[in-house]
């Protein structure tokens, strides 16, 4: 079913191997350039006519037009209600797992004395407004609200404002699932908004929805490329794209196993990238075989079946683990799991990736919901310059210096002598003529 891409010929050398094996796997084609033409009058009409605008799109692209932009708190409450407890309860362990791993990366604050009387202190800072987008498309992801919304709570962020796609099917408020777990994090101020006129709402502030510092959370290529338009205005997180899953594996892995793992993947977009790295031709037949009797009987075949054939997935043959773990360091993928016969010590020669996910029994879908992780990843290669989502995108540092007297006077001189030196001397009076009173 996927086709096969064959690097075993390619040799490292002088460093330049990455570069080459980053052009010879697969990854979907997304022009962000493209999609920025159309966001943009999108953006700004959201600016010039704040709520009104952001219904319409609404009511042009999903379908429908909510009674309001906020969704009432009593909906958020029937929606809770109504949650199916075997789902809350699910809930409520993925929320526990990610807050604990989240209060255990959180940063304090730092003092150092660099000299008698010269204090600087990194003080930890959470933003104070973010908003979070949640998807809505193809599948109600429930799952991001707990992504979004654990890492800012920990954090400290005090004003937490989420939209979400308004559906057809739900009077025009956001999927019931949805705001139930809002409801279950305490997030009171929920907005029925989706795509790019949900962000622009989110960056300039639209109606009862004050502006934000900082957007997360992921989306389609046009909410990527509304990321990209209003970054500077807000913070971002990433321009999150289509997503992926690698694997490497080799001649012990269960092909039964790394088949289910890339259709979990597929079933998310018809963009959804899978590929396969392996030294093993045989197991790479073998998860044909298991992938031919895996599909048919999934749910969404059709999506699965556009994403596995599609020129973004690919069954990668390596001459060994060691050009595996080239081959996965160069392609940076979203996801990345390891299926061989030394799981851990592969895992750690891996340095560019979003999560990594070690042995037969940690799949990537273990990751979406409750491993304790976060499954807000970079895509499209950027794991190798960017990070997930985590606690720290919802902080700031913020130095604090503070020097006494005796401390300027001893380090004074060579301010001074500095500023001279770029020729900016209005900077060194403003210490000389603290040094001659």
């Amino acid at each position: 079913m996927m086709r096969r891409v064959d690097v075993r010929d390619m040799v490292a050398e002088d460093g330049l191997s990455e570069d080459a094996y980053r052009g010879a796997v697969p990854r979907a084609e997304v022009d962000v350039e493209h999609a920025l033409a159309a966001v943009r009058p999108i953006c700004e009409d959201v600016r010039e006519r704040g709520a009104e605008a952001v219904l319409e799109y609404g009511e042009k692209f999903d379908g429908v037009r909510p009674a309001g932009l906020r969704v009432p708190a009593e909906v958020v409450a029937a929606a809770r209600e109504a949650l199916d407890p075997a789902v809350a309860e699910a809930l409520e362990a993925s929320i526990a797992r990610l807050r604990q791993t989240c209060e255990a990366e959180l940063e304090e604050s730092v003092t150092t004395t660099v000299a008698d009387g010269a204090v600087v202190e990194r003080r930890i800072v959470p933003m104070r407004r973010v908003g979070l987008y949640v998807p809505g498309g193809l599948a109600p992801l429930v799952s991001t609200v707990v992504m979004n919304t654990v890492p800012a709570q920990v954090a400290g962020v005090p004003g937490i404002a989420l939209a979400s796609p308004p559906q057809v099917d739900h009077d025009g408020w956001p999927h019931p699932t949805i705001l139930a777990a809002c409801a279950m994090l305490g997030v009171d101020e929920v907005y029925a908004a989706g795509g790019a006129q949900a962000l622009a709402m989110l960056a300039y502030g639209a109606g009862e929805c004050r502006p934000v510092d900082l957007v997360t959370g992921p989306g389609n290529i046009f909410v990527a490329a509304a990321k990209r338009y209003l970054q500077g205005t807000v913070a971002i997180d990433a321009e999150a794209g289509p997503t992926e899953i690698a694997i490497i594996a080799d001649a012990t892995a269960d092909a039964e196993l790394v088949a289910a793992d890339l259709v979990s993947q597929a079933e998310h977009d018809p963009l959804a990238a899978s590929v396969l790295i392996t030294d093993s031709e045989e197991l790479a037949a073998q998860v044909d075989t298991a992938l031919a009797a895996q599909v048919p009987a999934a749910r969404h075949n059709e999506r699965i079946t556009t994403a596995l054939t599609g020129t973004q997935s690919a069954t990668v043959l390596v001459r060994d683990v060691d050009q595996a773990v080239d081959v996965a360091n160069a392609y940076a993928a979203e996801h990345l799991e390891i299926h061989t016969a030394d799981a851990s010590s592969v895992a750690a020669r891996i340095v560019n990736a979003g999560a990594v996910f070690v042995g037969s029994f940690t799949p990537v879908s273990l990751g979406d919901y409750a491993a304790g992780s976060n499954h807000v990843l970079p895509t499209a290669g950027c794991a190798c310059h960017s990070s997930g989502l985590s606690v720290r995108a919802f902080c700031k540092n913020m130095q604090v210096i503070t020097y006494s007297e005796a401390a300027l006077r001893e380090i004074g001189p060579r301010v001074v002598t500095l500023a001279e030196a770029e020729d900016l001397p209005s900077h060194g009076r403003a210490v000389s003529i603290r040094l001659e009173r």
